[in-house]
């Protein structure tokens, strides 16, 4: 896995084998970030990037000196090498946040520019994540929510979907407030 542009393009990141993340493809990841590059000014944003996995999101908005990133993931071994690797590349305003994904959005005070979700393709009810972004008024006029998923969701008819991008087996399905 590599960033693949900003401050660190090219920074390879190795994370451990004890990591059971399946990271978002570079493939998909560079496809995404030149659709978002013609959207957005990343230092006017602030990112919250859920089920973080192996923070490669993460790193790719922090590269692009976003005015910050909170990176969310329960996982204890894959939240620690979030923030060691933040750490190790003197990311500034990066926070990794240790907790359930679905109640940290029920109790995050905070608004954002973009909110980035890769849950594992199979956790069921992974779609609750849209309704509460929304429900809870966690984006800020004008914000994005990028929800990673499988063909096997559709998510057309829901309110705020702007667009979906298809990426080999990744879609990235958008709305907008």
């Amino acid at each position: 896995m590599r960033i693949i542009s900003g401050k660190y393009k090219g920074r390879a990141i190795n994370p451990p084998k004890n990591l059971r993340a399946r990271p978002t493809t570079d493939f998909a990841k560079e496809n995404l970030f030149n659709v978002l590059n013609n959207m957005i000014d990343y230092t006017e944003c602030d990112v919250l990037d859920l089920f973080s996995g192996t923070g490669s999101i993460s790193y790719e908005f922090a590269s692009r000196e976003a005015r910050s990133v909170t990176s969310v993931e329960i996982n204890a071994v894959h939240h620690n090498f979030i923030r060691q690797t933040a750490r190790a590349l003197g990311f500034e305003n990066f926070y990794a946040v240790k907790a359930n994904v679905f109640l940290y959005l029920k109790s995050c005070g905070k608004q954002f520019d973009i909110i980035f979700s890769d849950a594992p393709y199979d956790l069921e009810g992974s779609e609750q994540v849209i309704d509460l972004v929304f429900s809870n008024g966690l984006l800020r006029e004008g914000g994005l929510l990028i929800f990673e998923h499988s063909n096997k969701q559709d998510f057309t008819s829901y309110d705020n979907f702007c667009q979906t991008r298809s990426y080999g087996n990744v879609h990235f399905s958008m709305f907008e407030k």
